[in-house]
């Protein structure tokens, strides 16, 4: 299926991404796999390849961030293509050289999309076709993570902070919505600058805490600390303000291990 995709005009190669490609997949995992393209994508013939009663989204079709693609069964497999603009791919990797990156909202992202993302993608991805060698260039360049975005991402902790505190006021008058979405940002922010301290990719929300409370800027119990969290904030103000207490302390401790290990 790699090789036919690389043949559509506009596609450059294809990765295995996901599970799969990291060797963490379960029997019954989706096969995804990255469609890097560039400039005009022919998507008639996408359309073709996937066959009858197969939806193809275009170029911004699934949003701004996760930019298109299909969700095909392949002998009862659930085989997902996502499209992937090369070169703005490789913007992205520009701007995480230089400590920049980007949090955008995207369907399915419910902490927002996180530009580095596409970099890390690449870093863990397989390559399974690629014509041109570009691809397997971009993975050998993405294999060392930058100094800049470590950096950029660990000092990016403070707003978990900053999220907490706005998290007491939203207590204050038993807002549990306000609250609840004040601490998960809260976390994860606090997991991105964990994974970046062990400069490791983070994809997507998806499995991370698990990831990254076992990585060593955790601090002891942020694993089972962040689950009591969100798992039942309450809904009284003094049941919420406990819940904010318990963050706060976290919070704080996360970030000074965070500052402790930087300097």
């Amino acid at each position: 299926m790699a090789g036919r995709l690389a043949e559509v005009p506009g596609v450059v190669g294809v990765m295995l991404g996901g599970s799969r490609a990291r060797g963490e997949h379960r029997p019954g995992s989706d096969w995804d796999l990255g469609v890097y393209y560039r400039g005009d994508l022919d998507l008639a013939a996408l359309r073709a390849l996937a066959g009858p009663g197969v939806e193809v989204a275009g170029p911004g079709g699934w949003g701004p961030w996760v930019n298109g693609g299909a969700w095909l069964r392949v002998d009862g497999v659930a085989v997902d293509w996502i499209l992937r603009d090369l070169d703005r791919v490789e913007r992205v990797w520009a701007d995480c050289r230089e400590g920049r990156y980007e949090v955008g909202v995207q369907a399915g992202h419910p902490l927002g999309f996180w530009s580095p993302c596409y970099a890390g993608e690449v870093a863990l991805g397989r390559v399974l076709a690629d014509p041109s060698g570009e691809l397997a260039d971009l993975r050998r360049r993405t294999a060392v993570y930058p100094e800049p975005l470590r950096e950029a991402l660990t000092a990016a902790a403070w707003e978990a902070e900053f999220l907490v505190g706005a998290a007491a006021k939203g207590a204050a008058g038993a807002d549990t919505l306000y609250v609840s979405l004040c601490l998960s940002r809260a976390v994860g922010v606090l997991v991105q600058a964990v994974f970046a301290e062990d400069r490791r990719w983070c994809l997507n929300e998806k499995g991370a805490l698990a990831v990254a409370e076992a990585l060593p800027a955790a601090p002891a119990g942020f694993g089972p600390r962040v689950r009591r969290l969100l798992g039942a904030p309450g809904e009284t103000p003094e049941s919420l303000a406990a819940t904010v207490a318990a963050a706060r302390a976290l919070a704080g401790e996360t970030v000074a291990a965070l500052r402790n290990r930087t300097g």
